[in-house]
């Protein structure tokens, strides 16, 4: 599969990457253009858009509630992990603007914002950011499982 999204990525245009590589398609392809360029680019290269206004798999809001790109693509393709699922929280919280972020919310946004600004380029973020992924999402199956707990909460 060929994924075709906006060039210059943060929080949701990286953490569907990951998702799409560990829980789809872990073959799949991705190409960062201009926003103006994602429909086009998609219909020349096959590729299916995410993350770009009118199409698919982007944010939308169901009763009130804004979801994130993420979100989407976890609907259409059926996932039902629990641990994806408490990730996706914290993406939504990091990528919109939700009254109910999760408190890793911030310290994502702000991990990806510094990660942004240390890659060469889009790709580049993607490789170093794909490890926090996987260090959050190994951190909320433990979190399901009791196991871990925020050092905060312990005092």
């Amino acid at each position: 599969m060929k994924w075709v999204t906006r060039e210059k990525a943060k929080v949701d245009r990286i953490a569907c990457p990951w998702l799409i590589k560990r829980f789809v398609d872990p073959a799949a392809e991705f190409l960062f253009v201009p926003a103006d360029k994602v429909k086009e680019v998609a219909q020349r290269e096959g590729a299916i858009p995410y993350d770009a206004a009118g199409i698919e798999l982007t944010h939308y809001k169901e009763e009130e509630r804004e979801f994130v790109s993420f979100d989407a693509i976890i609907k259409k393709y059926g996932l039902t992990d629990p641990a994806l699922l408490e990730l996706a929280k914290i993406v939504r919280g990091a990528d919109a603007r939700i009254p109910d972020a999760p408190p890793e919310s911030a310290g994502l946004e702000a991990a990806a914002l510094g990660f942004r600004a240390l890659a060469k380029d889009d790709y580049d973020n993607m490789r170093l950011q794909f490890p926090a992924y996987d260090a959050l999402y190994s951190y909320c199956t433990e979190r399901l499982k009791g196991t871990a707990r925020l050092e905060h909460s312990q005092k």
